[in-house]
């Protein structure tokens, strides 16, 4: 199981460093091709317009063929799609290839959490997701500095190694456990999509996408603008990140044993408090402060709802590819809104409003968290 696990979070974890490595280069293209903040923003987003598109096929594709082809092939596509972003030389290639990003994304995500979903046991689902999202976290952070690294070495030469682990990464995952499809209905489906907690889960993986957005569109130009280097940059997503791959573990291990409604209550408080004090800041050393602030509000609402998408679909009868393959897709919403609106907010409104519109989000899923009655469940499923 350990070495299972490893494989997984692994797998996991060079996708997330893909997924962030573009968070530093952000000044430079802008300057490289005179992008305004909505350009910038559409760069970024390019990703989630991406796994928008390929959240659902993904899944479907976890649940039909198996959870571990969903993942090689999804490495293979990763790799290929590196290898693009290396050679491009304008921004509409690089738009392309971030697109193609995303998508292998989706497919590699969907397998590789069905996969442990279908070998981890009930009552450590939580805790074992919360561990592959700690490491997706892990490699989160540690892109930033991979992408302040590739332009000191070279963009080409280091997403070209990227590719190759990827690669590499697709061959391991051949020879792991084999894991057998699942049965899609239309009437798990239904059934899903008329659970509001399920809906809720998907939720708790488009707000964080489109929080995270926002502040990676508007912080490192915030930085870059008070003379900040690109390593610097990297250097304070780095710092911002490291507690993140400790707590989520401890976030799925809560879950399983309380409940998930007090996490994400926390959560989303500290979010809206986050996000109204960067609306209110400019000086520089007080956002990096609150970069950190933000990866760990924000990010503690990924594990809880990750549980509650896979516990609900469970429940529904939905194939746990296929419930996570949704879950993607709300993702990718997030991560798809979140920097282009962003971006055009800050252009036409000033920063503040992007941050201030995250705020009432937090604020309205938090009163909306009090609806949910709870009696007649138990602690795990709240």
């Amino acid at each position: 199981m350990r070495r299972f696990l490893a494989l997984v979070s692994s797998i996991i974890f060079v996708d997330a460093m893909l997924y962030t490595a573009l968070t530093p280069l952000v000044p430079g293209y802008v300057e490289e091709f005179d992008l305004s903040k909505t350009g910038a923003g559409l760069l970024v987003a390019a990703f989630g317009a991406g796994a928008l598109f390929g959240g659902i096929p993904g899944g479907l594709a976890a649940a039909r063929f198996g959870p571990k082809s969903a993942v090689v092939w999804g490495l293979i596509l990763l790799g290929v799609a590196s290898l693009a972003f290396a050679i491009a030389d304008g921004v509409v290639a690089l738009g392309i290839a971030r697109f193609v990003q995303g998508v292998s994304s989706t497919v590699t995500w969907a397998g590789a959490l069905s996969w442990v979903a279908g070998v981890a046991p009930k009552e450590k689902r939580g805790e074992m997701i919360g561990f592959a999202f700690g490491m997706a976290i892990a490699g989160a952070i540690l892109g930033p500095m991979f992408g302040g690294v590739a332009e000191t070495v070279g963009i080409g030469t280091s997403l070209t190694t990227l590719a190759v682990v990827a690669f590499a990464f697709a061959g391991l995952a051949l020879l792991g456990r084999s894991a057998p499809g699942e049965r899609v209905t239309a009437d798990g489906l239904k059934r899903a999509l008329r659970d509001v907690r399920f809906l809720g889960g998907l939720w708790l993986n488009t707000l964080p996408a489109l929080l995270f957005g926002i502040l990676v569109v508007l912080a490192p130009l915030a930085l870059d603008g008070a003379g900040w280097s690109t390593l610097g940059i990297a250097a304070v997503f780095f710092a911002a990140g490291l507690i993140e791959v400790v707590i989520n573990p401890l976030l799925g291990r809560t879950t399983d044993r309380l409940g998930r409604l007090l996490p994400i209550r926390f959560a989303l408080a500290g979010s809206i408090a986050v996000a109204i004090v960067l609306a209110a800041s400019s000086e520089p050393f007080l956002i990096a402060i609150l970069i950190g602030a933000a990866g760990i509000s924000f990010g503690s609402l990924y594990t809880p709802g990750m549980a509650l998408t896979s516990h609900r679909a469970e429940a529904a009868g939905l194939a746990q590819g296929l419930g996570f393959g949704i879950m993607n897709t709300a993702w990718a919403v997030g991560a798809l809104i979140g920097p282009s609106l962003g971006g055009a907010l800050a252009e036409s409104q000033g920063d503040p409003a992007p941050y201030l519109l995250g705020a009432c989000l937090c604020a309205l899923t938090l009163v909306a968290t009090y609806g949910i009655s709870t009696r007649r469940m138990s602690p795990r499923e709240a």
